[in-house]
Order: structure tokens, then C-alpha cells, then sequence
């Protein structure tokens, strides 16, 4: 079998920080990135920082990754952060802190040690597995090209390489490495895709893991070409005073989205690319919040500027934990449950059946236009009129938490639920519960 691991990503670097978690796959990285060392002419460092989430067990990590990088002769620092607490503090999912701790210790060790490039251990599988998850969030041809081989100072090496690859090889060396024990439970989506899912496709295709790296690869190559020409199109259409409204109405729509995308501060998502673009088709002057920034369109032109006052961000909210909106004094709880048929007068705590959320439920301020068919009402509204029927003061009314996924409006908190978001007993959901700090 031929040699799929990238040796070429590593060239040029002077140094490689390889990423060593303990597991299989990053213990398999570190040995290959050795391997090459020599030959390609790059020293290899060694970095692993402990999440503080499994107890004893993130320290036996920790310690297995130490004792290996000693003898291999392999300089390694090590940190640690208490990542729920993080997430509490900034509004973030669990999985979400952990990723943002993960690189920012991963830029500073690489910086210390004097490293070009960061190598993780991500493999066909991993990069399998974010496709399918990203295309059961809607996602666009983006999401769909699956994780880059490179972004910034950090490589990939092995996205060609498959699971089954790396674990024989450490078998016939005799090459020990530590088990995650979450990776065994079905709590997490990706262990769900990766236990229930993989498996079916594998009994398609017995190479489907490698199948998707080529399609990736393909989807890669037409995104980028497409993002060259919103680049193109970004520099014939700008000026200090904004990007011209009538051409990027009539740019081709994948051209006009990138635009969009490329010039906003924050991710966005197919609603806010799409209220952008209203707000270009609208005569006069108008603005639009997205995260991150307001949008607004004057004179023809449509400028990205600072985020507007009294106005809710919009965070994603995980499956399980907290989510603080400081700027409403409120917090969110969520948790994973069966539905008993309890309901919440005060529209303050939420069930939404988990087959009917669209990707991933997110909270923010109301957008420009919004309208959702009110449960048990049988008619739709306008969240202008919600408002001004509960006499909610206009300055207040971006403060007010609005519940969405991908698809619209699932609940306003103290105002009402989504038709479409009603649960039946015995159903699973997810409890979204607000509460004052």
C-alpha cells in the first residue's frame, strides 16, 4: 500500500511542533514526523495541553506524553487550562472553549520552541466524519470540503491517512498510545456519525473514508476558485465608502455570498448572507446586524461597521451546559431529555425535539423581517408585532434572546415558541431553560 502520509506539508519549517494528545493518531504523527526528520531536514518538538476535563485521566495523558517524547529524545512542553470554566465565562460550548485553548497554547509552545509549523493528527476518518457532520448542518460547499490540509502555520499531514492505517501500524511496531474513554460513549454527535454511520457507509464502500478525501479534494479546488473570484470581485467594487449595493445584486449568487462572507468579521451563515443581500435590494437606507458587526447600506454603497449597541451576539448553544448573554443579565441552560408533556406559561424554558432542529440552535437579537408561526396561535407574526403587542420598548427589543436554527425562529424568550418546535410526549429534546444571572 502506498505511502499516504504528507511528508511534503512538512518541508521548508526548520521545525515541526507536532501535536501529541497520547492517543493513537497523534502518537502515529509523531513517530512519522521523526521518520522523515532526517531526510527532509526539520527538527521535530512535541506539544500537549491537558484539558482538565476527564480528572485522572487527563493527567495519565499527560503523563504518558511526557514519558514518550523523553524517550524519543523529543523536546515537549505541556500545558493546561480548565476549559468548562472558559466556556462558562465566554459564552462557549465545551467542545468550542477546549478547541480555542488547544491552538492558542499550541501557537505560543510552537513560538517558545521556535517552530514554522503546528502538525495535527487528524486523519481521512476525522476528515470523513466533518463532512457528514457539516452536511447534516445544511452546510454550503465549504463545510463540504471537509478540514483544510492547511491554515496559517497549521498542517495536516496525515488527511489521506485512514484510522485502520494508523492503528496497524502502531501494532506491528509495538508502538503503545492511551485511549480517550468518551471517544467509547455516543454522548457527542461526531462519536454518533463516527459508531452508527461509518459503519453503514463502510458496508458500501469498504474505502468510503478514503472516497470522501477525494471528494473533498475536488469540492476544495472548485471552492477556492470561486473564492478567488469574490476576491476579484471585492477589489473592482469597493471604494472607502463601502462595496457597491447594485453589482453585488448582480454578481452571480455564489460570487455575491462569498463577498459577503469575506468581508464580515464573524462566520455567517446562510440567513445573515441572505439578509445582507436584502438589505442591498432595499431602497434608501437600511442596516442589518450580523455577528459581529451592523451592515449598512447608504447611498448605494454597503459598509460592514462596528457592532451595534444593545444587541445580543450570536452564540451557538451546545447540547449540554451554559451559555451567559451578559448584555441581558440572562443565562441560558441546556440539557438533553425526554419530553413529559410539562409546559412553561412564562415561555422561559423550551423543548425542542431534536429531529426537527435544523444544524445548530443558536441565540442572538431579532433580525431585520423576522416572522415565526406562533405555536397553538395558528398564525404567523412578525416579531415587530410580538413586540409591540407585549409593550416591550424599542430600545429594549435587541436584548430580547430570539432562539433559531438553520431553518428560522424556534422561540422568543417570554413571547412564544415556534408551531414547528412543539414536542410530543415520550420525544427527545433538548430543554433550553433562561434564566436571570
Amino acid at each position: 500500500m502506498a505511502d499516504r502520509f504528507d511528508f511534503s506539508a512538512l518541508g521548508g519549517a526548520g521545525k515541526v511542533l507536532c501535536a501529541v494528545s497520547g492517543g493513537a493518531d497523534s502518537v502515529y504523527l509523531l513517530h512519522r514526523c521523526l521518520e522523515g526528520a532526517e531526510e527532509r531536514g526539520y527538527g521535530v518538538c512535541a506539544a500537549h495541553y491537558n484539558h482538565s476535563l476527564r480528572g485522572a485521566e487527563s493527567d495519565r495523558d499527560e503523563a504518558f506524553v511526557r514519558s514518550l517524547c523523553e524517550s524519543l529524545g523529543v523536546e515537549c512542553l505541556t500545558g493546561r487550562g480548565d476549559v468548562a470554566s472558559y466556556a462558562r465565562e465566554h459564552s462557549l460550548g465545551e467542545e468550542e472553549a477546549a478547541r480555542e485553548l488547544r491552538y492558542a497554547f499550541l501557537s505560543s509552545a510552537a513560538d517558545t520552541l521556535g517552530a514554522g509549523l503546528i502538525a495535527t493528527a487528524h486523519t481521512a476518518d476525522d476528515n470523513a466524519e466533518t463532512m457528514l457532520l457539516n452536511l447534516t448542518r445544511g452546510s454550503g460547499l465549504r463545510g463540504l470540503c471537509g478540514i483544510p490540509p492547511r491554515r496559517g502555520r497549521i498542517v495536516r499531514p496525515m488527511l489521506l491517512v485512514t484510522r485502520e492505517e494508523v492503528e496497524a501500524y502502531l501494532e506491528e511496531r509495538g508502538i503503545p498510545h492511551v485511549e480517550d474513554s468518551t471517544n467509547a460513549g455516543d454522548d457527542y454527535s461526531r462519536n454518533r456519525v463516527r459508531h452508527l454511520v461509518i459503519p453503514v457507509l463502510r458496508g458500501i464502500n469498504p474505502s468510503f473514508a478514503s472516497a470522501a478525501g477525494r471528494a473533498a479534494a475536488l469540492l476544495r479546488r472548485d471552492e477556492e476558485f470561486l473564492t478567488s473570484l469574490a476576491r476579484e470581485f471585492i477589489e473592482r467594487n469597493s471604494t472607502p465608502r463601502g462595496l457597491d449595493a447594485r453589482a453585488l445584486l448582480d454578481a452571480p449568487g455564489p460570487v455575491a455570498a462569498r463577498a459577503v462572507r469575506l468581508l464580515a468579521p464573524c462566520a455567517l451563515s446562510e440567513t445573515h448572507v441572505e439578509a445582507v443581500l436584502g438589505l442591498a435590494a432595499r431602497p434608501g437606507r437600511g442596516f442589518a446586524d450580523v455577528p459581529g458587526c451592523r451592515v449598512v447600506c447608504e447611498a448605494g454603497r454597503i459598509r460592514f461597521g462596528d457592532a451595534a449597541a444593545g444587541e445580543l451576539p450570536a452564540r451557538a448553544l451546545p447540547e449540554e451546559g451554559e451559555v451567559e448573554l451578559p448584555e441581558a443579565g440572562l443565562k441560558i441552560r441546556c440539557s438533553r431529555a425526554v419530553f413529559s408533556g410539562e409546559i412553561h406559561s412564562s415561555l422561559n424554558t423550551f423543548f425542542f425535539p431534536c429531529e426537527k432542529i435544523c444544524g445548530t440552535i443558536y441565540c442572538m437579537s431579532r433580525q431585520p423581517g423576522d416572522s415565526m408561526r406562533i405555536a397553538r396561535r395558528r398564525c404567523t407574526k412578525k416579531l415587530s408585532d410580538l413586540f409591540s403587542e407585549a409593550r416591550i420598548p424599542a430600545q429594549s427589543r435587541g436584548l430580547v434572546p430570539v432562539l433559531r436554527d438553520e431553518c428560522g425562529i424556534l422561540a422568543v424568550y417570554g413571547l412564544a415558541e415556534a408551531e414547528r418546535a412543539v414536542p410530543r410526549r415520550g420525544e427527545s429534546v433538548i430543554k433550553v431553560e433562561i434564566t436571570e444571572i
